[in-house]
């Protein structure tokens, strides 16, 4: 080995010695925190296992009709039984059917679609083959360099791109970490007569960069509190060439972030009227009492509700 090579050698192992010792046991300690210890991580972690176990005894729903919704989940393995949850809990309390399009992750494989398939029966499963054909055509690579590049590795983009790209008409995508309690009578409404898009609303602006950045670039004021969880879009009227410009933009300036997805659909939003759904209804980040007796309509599970969702909120959507 050259000298060199043995000190880029030595310089890796030390910065692999580095995070292993001191900031991967760091982060652990802050997420124990954050989820109350040991002993409360144990019982969310008991709490998961059994949702995933009775995702899988879920009965199937009814073949939806040829006119019937159709509703977008990006989903894979790792978070099947959420989906499978907040789609069942939708169409139960809904009343009706819908015709789910499950997108790939990237971690599909024969036996998921065939439980996709049993309990949904009309699920639409595109191939990876039939994605990577549609995006090539309406997106072409040359074209739009940022947006296909960050697909790729910043999953929650395909909710844009996969769902929308070549594609006419109105969509509606769900996050897989949500719940319905009762009937959703606002956004069904939508459904029957979408007019502008839709989405739920957040506890606060959670767009990932500054707000002065985003102004700028969408030459508007941007809207306050866009939430993805519920999103609903007109496929065929998005500005491909102003998303790639957006998304090149903010990753030149500021990098990538978790938040693009949303910092890319508030932009969107910028200047136009968009039906929000009410937030006490449409409820974003449920507290404990809510998880275990919900009152909203729906639940949106991030951050420190994982708690309850996991240990609570999931035994009552009366599925």
């Amino acid at each position: 080995m050259s000298s060199s090579s043995a000190k880029l050698t030595a310089r890796l192992t030390a910065g692999r010695l580095v995070y292993l010792t001191v900031h991967q046991p760091l982060g652990w300690i802050e997420r124990s925190w954050r989820e109350g210890g040991p002993v409360n991580q144990w019982i969310t972690r008991r709490g998961q296992l059994a949702m995933i176990k009775a995702a899988r005894r879920l009965p199937p729903v009814a073949a939806p009709a040829s006119d019937a919704t159709e509703v977008c989940f990006l989903t894979g393995r790792r978070f099947w039984y959420q989906t499978a949850f907040c789609l069942r809990s939708l169409s139960h309390h809904s009343g009706q059917s819908f015709t789910p399009v499950f997108l790939d992750d990237g971690s599909f494989d024969d036996a998921l679609r065939a439980e996709c398939l049993r309990l949904f029966p009309g699920a639409k499963i595109p191939s990876r083959e039939e994605t990577a054909a549609r995006l090539e055509a309406a997106l072409p690579i040359a074209r739009f360099p940022a947006l296909r590049g960050q697909r790729l590795t910043y999953l929650h983009l395909r909710k844009i791109t996969d769902a929308h790209a070549g594609l006419h008409g109105w969509r509606l995508v769900l996050d897989s970490d949500m719940l319905f309690f009762r009937r959703p009578t606002a956004l069904l409404d939508w459904c029957d007569a979408p007019a502008s898009p839709i989405h739920m609303q957040d506890v606060q602006d959670a767009y990932g960069y500054p707000a002065e950045t985003l102004a700028a670039l969408a030459g508007h004021p941007i809207p306050q509190k866009v939430n993805v969880g519920v999103c609903g879009l007109r496929s065929d009227t998005i500005d491909w060439e102003k998303l790639e410009w957006w998304c090149a933009r903010l990753l030149a300036k500021h990098g990538t972030s978790y938040y693009l997805e949303q910092a890319l659909v508030a932009l969107l939003f910028a200047g136009r009227q968009t039906v929000r759904l009410p937030a006490a209804d449409y409820l974003l980040m449920p507290g404990e009492t809510q998880c275990r007796s919900p009152q909203a309509v729906l639940h949106h599970y991030v951050a420190e509700s994982k708690r309850g969702y996991f240990r609570h909120a999931w035994r009552h959507t009366g599925i």
